[in-house]
């Protein structure tokens, strides 16, 4: 008899204890203190790479409006911040100067200048090589102004929405700098015809 109330008492015993360790649990679960912590905010910072990059060099830019044909050799800069390995925002200049090549005689050796300001999304392909190729697609501002002999054509200076679609390689240096080679597709509308430009660019990088 002893024996099973002994054996009883710590059966009893047993389930208490296991009672309260399961009590102590589910309370532990329902504390505030429990709960799941909130995702932390994700940081627009890269970790493998510097967040700015600038850069400056020279281009050649080929153009169709109002019926002219001519070529422009010029600068262009631009200043990117990534927000994080491989996503970025890009504010973009570029410059030209030349002349049509075009006939009739009259559109002939006409001054023929070119502006492009616009932004947009870069995308970079971040590795572990000294070879970085990039895209981006940039919306702006294409303007031309056009220095004649006379004012019988009345060009003189224009503007209209642009655009800018391309890409190119970075090639390192050394440390954060690398050369660039870049081939871009432009887009204007000058007036109310679509024309399709195109230019070819190279120059410095540097980030930081």
């Amino acid at each position: 008899m002893w024996k099973l109330l002994t054996l009883f008492g710590a059966l009893l015993c047993l389930s208490l204890t296991a009672a309260a360790n399961d009590s102590t649990g589910a309370l532990e679960a329902t504390s505030p203190d429990s709960q799941p912590a909130a995702p932390a905010p994700v940081p627009l910072y890269p970790t493998n790479r510097d967040p700015w990059q600038v850069g400056a060099g020279f281009q050649y830019q080929h153009f169709q409006p109002y019926n002219l044909s001519f070529h422009n050799l010029g600068y262009n800069a631009e200043i990117s911040r990534y927000f994080n390995n491989w996503l970025g925002i890009e504010a973009a200049i570029q410059t030209g100067f030349g002349h049509t090549e075009t006939t009739p005689v009259i559109l002939r050796s006409l001054d023929a200048k070119s502006f492009f300001i616009g932004g947009g999304p870069h995308l970079v392909l971040t590795n572990r090589s000294r070879i970085e190729p990039w895209f981006h697609g940039l919306v702006g501002l294409e303007h031309f102004r056009f220095t004649e002999t006379n004012n019988s054509l009345g060009l003189g200076s224009t503007s209209t929405v642009g655009f800018m679609l391309g890409g190119g390689v970075d090639f390192k240096v050394k440390g954060s700098v690398f050369w660039r080679v870049e081939a871009n597709y432009i887009g204007s509308d000058f007036p109310y015809t679509f024309q399709n430009n195109y230019s070819l660019g190279t120059g410095l990088i540097i980030n930081f």
